[in-house]
């Protein structure tokens, strides 16, 4: 195999030095914010989520790759981020639901990327100084450092009209019918939506007012990449349905909702990307391990200036960040966090079963 070396630079000027896989960049330079995710297991998974469309994935776990890729887990259509960065790729896969190798996958699906980087170092670097811009390629360092200079990074862009669906489609079968926003939604969401009845997962721009026409029993917000700020259209068709129909958000969702009901938003540091975050529900006073993956967050200071009771449901026990919120007396509640963990742990699947309890209370109003 021909080793093609290549550099990872950051916008200040961090160099790492590697080796290329995956596919060719574009021009030759990847740029992308870069992020870090710790997550041990589940790397298909994550390079697969539309919520790191416009990102760079650097995987903390340093060997990647080792039990290979297959059609079941991936969790959507394609892939959106910019590239991945690893410390060794296996060469070889093993396991018996390998159908393929990652290095396949990220040629497959187009993704270029740099392994043999030193993963830890440039993981202190972005937790030092926040998530960054960043190039890498076979390019010049200064044309590199350029790239990375040059790239805007997923402040003030609508990355959710990149991963949307074109279409609405229809998951599951049954009387209930879920209408499920597609703001970057995941398979694995949509395959537990689809256990609560027929799902019909439509584009992010759908009008409440055609939402409403179809007289769902509950309305699913999703997960999905970068700034909540931008993505206005969401915003109102959202606030335009709260009290109308049961509920439930997820990520981008719940950030979506905050926005809604008149909350703030505010871009975390590094953001938060791992399968092991300590979370307390507020309601019962438990722990719950759970799988995050978001860059902004609602802003818990602004929930006690809005016109409607809304309270805090769940807090991130590393930062105090708001990991849930719910809307009294409005069928109406959301969390930031993953409770369908892929990857990441199981402790926090009730919800989907607290939004099957609500969408039971009954359908929309007129």
């Amino acid at each position: 195999m021909t080793i093609r070396e290549g550099q990872l630079v950051l916008a200040d000027g961090s160099v790492f030095e590697g080796e290329l896989i995956g596919a060719d960049a574009p021009g030759g330079i990847a740029t992308g914010e870069v992020v870090f995710n710790t997550a041990l297991s589940g790397y298909q998974e994550i390079i697969t989520d539309p919520s790191y469309a416009g990102q760079i994935i650097t995987f903390t776990y340093p060997h990647i790759g080792n039990y290979g890729v297959n059609d079941t887990d991936a969790e959507s259509r394609s892939a959106f981020c910019r590239g991945v960065v690893v410390r060794d790729l296996a060469r070889r896969a093993s396991n018996h639901r390998s159908e393929g190798h990652l290095e396949s996958l990220l040629r497959h699906r187009g993704i270029p990327g740099i392994a043999g980087i030193d993963t830890r170092r440039l993981t202190r670097v972005i937790r030092d100084a926040g998530a960054m811009p960043g190039a890498f390629g076979d390019a010049s360092e200064a044309d590199l450092r350029a790239a990375a200079e040059a790239e805007p990074g997923t402040d003030g862009v609508d990355l959710v009209a990149q991963v949307t669906t074109a279409d609405p489609y229809t998951v599951g079968e049954g009387d209930r019918l879920i209408v499920a926003y597609d703001f970057g939604i995941k398979t694995t969401i949509v395959r537990h939506l689809a256990g609560l009845g027929r799902v019909e997962v439509v584009p992010a721009s759908t009008p409440a007012a055609d939402v409403l026409a179809r007289q769902p029993d509950g309305v699913f917000l999703s997960n999905g990449p970068g700034d909540p700020e931008v993505v206005g259209y969401g915003v109102d068709n959202i606030a335009a349905l709260v009290g109308r129909v049961p509920i439930f958000g997820i990520c981008l969702g719940h950030q979506l909702l905050g926005l809604a009901l008149g909350a703030g938003a505010v871009k975390l540091p590094f953001g938060h990307h791992g399968g092991n975050h300590p979370v307390k529900n507020l309601l019962t006073d438990t722990i719950e391990i759970t799988s995050q993956n978001h860059n902004f967050a609602v802003d818990a200071d602004t929930l006690s200036t809005l016109g409607r009771e809304v309270r805090m449901t769940h807090v991130n026990l590393n930062d105090g960040v708001c990991e849930g919120l719910e809307v009294v007396g409005e069928r109406c509640f959301s969390v930031q966090h993953h409770p369908e963990a892929g990857p990441g742990p199981h402790d926090s699947r009730y919800l989907f079963a607290q939004f099957d309890e609500l969408m039971s209370a009954g359908k929309v109003s007129a």
